[in-house]
């Protein structure tokens, strides 16, 4: 291999690698046998969220987890691998493929990274399933919120009655 290749190849695995440590969440995956469509559909889905989805070498891969200190990672790129990176929304990755997965029988989730702790695909699996952050967010509003309806319902059902013997 000339120098010139190999200072490529390095290039390409420190970039990864900063890919790899920017990420709040990552998920690896096997897309071999997605049709056309499906592909673009995937895609189209991961772009709206901003989440990057990229297919690299395994050997790329490996190096750059490694370098990113995610070398448990490492045992995931066998076969055919594509992988998402969000530095926004750390579940986006894992929500968008595990629900396409669901439609998409071609589609296997192996494993991801999310908030810099490596999952295996149950757990990118579990985390999938959550709500959104709005939703989680939304849900606890409202249970803060009921013991002071509680209250305000109380005050006006005795203020009512105190109306009518009067």
């Amino acid at each position: 291999m000339s120098e010139a290749t190999i200072a490529k190849k390095a290039e390409l695995v420190d970039f990864v690698a900063q890919k790899f440590a920017d990420a709040s969440g990552i998920v690896v995956a096997d897309s071999r046998g997605l049709t056309v469509g499906q592909d673009t559909e995937l895609r189209k889905q991961l772009r709206e969220a901003g989440v990057e989805f990229k297919v690299i070498k395994n050997s790329i891969l490996r190096r750059a987890a490694e370098k990113a200190g995610y070398a448990d990672l490492t045992d995931q790129f066998v076969g055919p691998s594509a992988i998402a990176f969000s530095n926004e929304d750390a579940i986006a990755p894992a929500k968008i493929l595990s629900d396409f997965a669901k439609t998409a029988d071609a589609l296997e989730v192996k494993a991801g990274v999310i908030e810099g702790k490596v999952s295996s695909k149950e757990e990118i699996a579990a985390i999938a399933s959550l709500p959104s952050r709005e939703g989680l967010l939304s849900m606890l509003l409202s249970v803060l919120q009921a013991p002071v309806r509680n209250v305000a319902y109380a005050v006006k059902a005795v203020a009512d009655k105190a109306e009518e013997a009067a």
